[in-house]
């Protein structure tokens, strides 16, 4: 009886994640799909999946267009009006500044570290997101991104530059590590 129910948890360890996966996915591939027709009514998709095709490729030309010389001015406007409005401007430099930390020119988590929370005691795993903090009178101090585990939040601590140690290890996966619990990376070891 022990061995089926061993068995019985192993399916479950492997068809659990796989079939998460797939509905995510299909989720997704379907909110894209919805979402494409009801912005051009009378489009029928030739599959599933096309409206993610047409969103994709919709996006690496804007993209295109907007690191294009001739129309980058277009994204200097959009930048300068939205940076102007009350509340826009928050909410606009917050996603951006986001989007930018994991896909920009000047990702913000580069720079894993671990930081002692007091002398000889635990630590925290992290990423430093700003060193220059000499404006917020801080001049000693650093900024450090400590992402929580199975979520998509996280806290900004500040912490004396003594109390930094850099770690030796690719970022995605100090990141991987993180968000996972400590689970992850496992099996590599």
């Amino acid at each position: 009886m022990k061995r089926i129910a061993r068995y019985f948890f192993q399916g479950l360890l492997f068809l659990v994640p796989v079939a998460v996966t797939i509905f995510i996915f299909y989720y997704i591939i379907d909110r894209v799909d919805a979402m494409v027709v009801s912005l051009v009514p009378g489009l029928d998709l030739p599959f599933p999946g096309a409206g993610l095709v047409i969103t994709v490729v919709l996006v690496t030309i804007i993209g295109f267009l907007a690191s294009n010389v001739l129309t980058s001015w277009i994204v200097r406007l959009v930048d300068w009006v939205f940076g102007r409005l009350p509340l826009v401007k928050l909410l606009y430099t917050s996603i951006k500044d986001l989007i930018g930390a994991f896909v920009g020119d000047q990702k913000g988590f580069q720079k894993p570290v671990a930081v002692s929370l007091v002398p000889n005691g635990p630590k925290v795993l992290g990423f430093i997101t700003n060193e220059a903090l000499e404006s917020l009178g801080l001049a000693e101090h650093v900024a450090v991104y400590v992402p929580q585990s199975y979520n998509f939040a996280g806290n900004l601590l500040i912490f004396p530059r003594e109390q930094i140690q850099s770690i030796d290890a690719d970022s995605s996966q100090v990141m991987t590590f993180l968000i996972s619990g400590g689970v992850s990376g496992k099996e590599e070891e």
